[in-house]
């Protein structure tokens, strides 16, 4: 799979998110606080899969248009796929980014942004996938865990590796206290890793993510 450079100058970012949206906030100041970075990279728009989240409130406070695509307004899981894809597609986006968006696109939306969706992980992929990595890495007595920026694929967490950031496991650590630490280097690592790709595009060759080669 090949990704040419992003087609725009800023590079079109839509964000996706189902919660309280700090990293979209860390995507937002980013590109406020250092010229060169917003000459990369610019949000076009912020969808989610429900109303009334903070999320969506600082989207709009940003002056960001939004939308929302609700699971329980569709027939079915592909329905909504389809039209989460087509709501996204109408803001023609170079890297989808989903920031703490809590659903699992399917085949609709994979056929349109491929090689483009780029996702977090509170852990170091591939060890302690899914919905608890951050209390599996506690249970399996883990010395070290961290944060994954990766490629989206049909699979839960399987998609290629783009970065890591490594946090320890202190002795007393509860799983909210390890997950606050993580969530510290998952935000400067999905605003690093976003600006590297939208500046000097990539290539993702099988398992391997080559990012302005």
């Amino acid at each position: 799979m090949a990704a040419p450079a992003p087609a725009s100058t800023p590079a079109r970012l839509v964000v996706l998110v189902s919660g309280s949206g700090t990293n979209l906030q860390a995507l937002l100041d980013a590109i406020e606080a250092d010229p060169s970075y917003g000459a990369g990279a610019r949000v076009v728009a912020v969808g989610a899969d429900r109303d009334g989240i903070a999320g969506l409130d600082r989207a709009v406070r940003a002056g960001l248009p939004t939308f929302v695509v609700r699971v329980r307004d569709y027939e079915d899981r592909a329905a909504w796929d389809l039209a989460l894809a087509e709501a996204t597609a109408r803001y023609a986006p170079d890297l989808v980014v989903s920031a703490g968006f809590m659903k699992i696109v399917g085949k609709a939306f994979l056929a349109g942004f491929g090689g483009r969706i780029i996702n977090t992980h509170p852990a170091l992929l591939p060890s302690f996938p899914g919905a608890h990595g951050v209390r599996d890495a506690l249970a399996y007595g883990a010395k070290v865990t961290g944060c994954t920026v990766h490629f989206v694929d049909d699979g839960v967490d399987t998609g290629p590796v783009i970065a890591q950031g490594v946090v320890e496991v202190r002795p007393d650590d509860t799983e909210d206290a390890l997950h606050e630490r993580i969530k510290d280097v998952e935000r400067r690592l999905l605003v690093e890793t976003v600006g590297r790709l939208a500046r000097h595009g990539y290539r993702i060759e099988g398992r391997k993510v080559h990012v302005g080669e």
